[in-house]
């Protein structure tokens, strides 16, 4: 490999991924703005999946522009990136929509609600943090785009595995909706059926499967070398989402209704797997 060809790969890296900080920045600096208007953080959630949107139509268009990458796998990642970010921010949009209060989640990580602890604090422990993780996350796709594909059957596996995590997000997100439909005296205490039988979090689970796919499409798929310099992106999101600020903080409110306890001691919390019985 020549070195004129070094430089320019490496001049086409450091273009993409600037590009994923600034449009990251950007949704995150109109987020701040809506939120303080509103006065919840909350709204950041819907923000998160039109962040990453955000990003890789910056990063796709970026390596267009270059002729960077191989085109045919650079718009698959654009595309299954937006297909995923747009569906998460349509849904908890509708859903955020009915509620006016703060997230219980947010006011434990800041301890208190927004015009409690003030803009400032909102900023750095959450919209500065959410900012700065979606490049970080994004790395296999702002590094997939303007790559040259070593291995095919890896974008086909990462594909798959996407899939499977839309699947486990879309059918958990629907099954658990049309249970909050059902009146309150006609429903059990837990939801406990379908995805839910196997797994607390179907959700969070399928988005974690997501980013997996994503790294097997992006990273390792344009080598080794790509692969372990992004493999840090899938294992934070998967972090975040079963340790940090998705599954665990959440259970921290569910163990105090009534029959969540039992339900938790028969179901996996995180990774699926059938659920245990007596």
């Amino acid at each position: 490999m020549g070195t004129g060809l070094v430089s320019r790969m490496a001049a086409d890296l450091i273009l993409s991924v600037a590009l994923s900080v600034v449009a990251a920045a950007a949704v995150m600096a109109v987020t701040a703005l809506v939120a303080r208007r509103q006065g919840r953080v909350a709204v950041v959630d819907v923000a998160w999946g039109a962040a990453f949107a955000t990003a890789a139509l910056a990063c796709g268009a970026g390596a267009a522009a270059r002729d960077a990458g191989s085109p045919a796998r650079s718009w698959l990642l654009v595309a299954l990136v937006v297909l995923w970010g747009t569906r998460l921010a349509w849904h908890i949009g509708r859903r955020t929509a009915r509620h006016d209060g703060e997230d219980p989640r947010y006011e434990k990580l800041l301890g208190g609600s927004l015009p409690e602890v003030g803009m400032g604090r909102a900023v750095r422990k959450v919209f500065a943090l959410q900012g700065a993780l979606v490049p970080l996350i994004a790395l296999p796709v702002s590094v997939g785009v303007v790559l040259e594909v070593r291995w095919w059957p890896a974008v086909a596996a990462g594909a798959l595995v996407w899939l499977v995590g839309i699947y486990f997000e879309a059918v958990g997100d629907a099954q658990l909706a049309a249970y909050r439909s059902r009146p309150r005296d006609q429903r059990p205490a837990v939801l406990d059926t379908g995805l839910w039988a196997w797994t607390r979090h179907p959700n969070y689970f399928g988005d974690a499967c997501v980013w997996w796919g994503l790294w097997l499409a992006g990273g390792l798929a344009s080598g080794w070398v790509a692969g372990l310099a992004t493999v840090a992106a899938p294992a934070a999101m998967t972090w975040f989402l079963s340790e940090a600020t998705g599954a665990r903080l959440l259970e921290q409110t569910m163990m105090q209704r009534p029959g969540y306890p039992e339900y938790a001691a028969r179901t996996a919390r995180f990774v699926p797997r059938p659920p245990r019985r007596g």
